[in-house]
């Protein structure tokens, strides 16, 4: 059950994706998920090719398994992503922030699986007819750029909805949150939090303790009123996002602020001012360990609850009979 669809279809062992966080997820995270048996994947973000280009390389050199880019759509330099992820040969892409069905014949020359982050029916089944190969259907459990609809009820509906495989994402952080995504339909899930705490991410040792400190109820969603809601931890930056949102200021004023918010926390640490996104599962996220054991752990969890789980149901099985 954990070999699956998803596992033949990326030539992975296991039904892990690696969340394409911008600027946390970078090609030593990357390669080492993949090297663990998932599919690592690096974030574009809005980050310029000439970085991208460097996380590709360094993923290559350090892995030779299949990898991933996630293309941010609305990024400035998504074409120039594009055209360098085309030329290296990347061979997985997921996007998110857009609709990425004008580049779709470029990637199906090139052999590049594209799988898109979604947050609603509606948007998967669009996609599917535009020929991608998977989806992930993120709840708003999960960190950074979110939906309105939860992953417990977003999954099986997406399911039902397409044909493809439907990877579960959002507020998924051990066994059995892959075991739950499985039972909605899922064919595997993607993880980020999680992985921020991966000794191999690079993010600053600020950020990775905000995460380790957060608690249950210690994420917020700010931005609701630009109509790009981003789920992060609660610090200074949101309170006084908060206060501009509820004074009226101007959306445009408000994207503004929020530019380099995210660089600020994970490239220097500044966990007051700076915007750390981390989905609810960071309560669930208690210590730095390899990405390996991380895989490991998610992957034996899940396996003892099945395993569990499928002798009760022999056990009542044979009483009824």
């Amino acid at each position: 059950m954990l070999k699956n669809n998803l596992c033949q279809l990326l030539n992975i062992k296991y039904p892990i994706l690696q969340g394409g966080m911008a600027w946390v997820a970078t090609g030593e995270l990357a390669a080492a998920v993949s090297n663990a048996g998932g599919l690592g994947i690096i974030g574009a973000g809005h980050a310029p090719p000439q970085i991208v280009e460097k996380d590709i390389k360094k993923a290559k050199s350090l892995t030779s398994k299949p990898f991933g880019v996630n293309i941010m759509l609305l990024s400035t330099y998504v074409e120039e992503v594009i055209d360098l992820v085309l030329l290296e040969g990347v061979p997985v892409v997921t996007t998110g922030a857009g609709n990425p069905g004008k580049y779709m014949e470029d990637f199906k020359k090139k052999g590049i699986k594209v799988i898109p982050v979604i947050a609603s029916v509606a948007l998967a089944k669009r996609l599917v007819r535009q020929g991608v190969d998977a989806v992930i259907a993120e709840g708003m459990e999960g960190g950074g750029h979110i939906g309105e609809i939860t992953s417990m009820v977003l999954i099986p509906q997406v399911v039902e909805a397409v044909d493809v495989p439907v990877i579960g994402a959002g507020g998924i952080a051990d066994g059995r949150g892959l075991v739950a995504a499985l039972a909605l339909g899922a064919e595997g899930v993607q993880m980020g939090t999680r992985f921020i705490c991966a000794q191999e991410c690079q993010a600053h040792s600020n950020y990775k303790q905000a995460v380790l400190n957060a608690k249950d109820r210690d994420t917020t969603v700010s931005g609701r009123s630009t109509g790009h809601p981003v789920r992060v931890i609660k610090n200074k930056l949101t309170r006084h996002f908060e206060k501009l949102e509820k004074e009226g200021v101007p959306k445009k004023e408000l994207e503004e602020f929020g530019v380099g918010k995210l660089q600020s926390s994970v490239v220097e640490g500044d966990i007051n001012m700076g915007s750390i996104m981390a989905g609810q599962s960071a309560g669930m996220v208690n210590k730095i360990e390899p990405a390996k054991d991380i895989i490991d752990q998610v992957i034996s969890e899940a396996q003892k609850i099945m395993s569990s789980v499928f002798n009760e149901n022999m056990i009542v099985s044979k009483e009824k009979s």
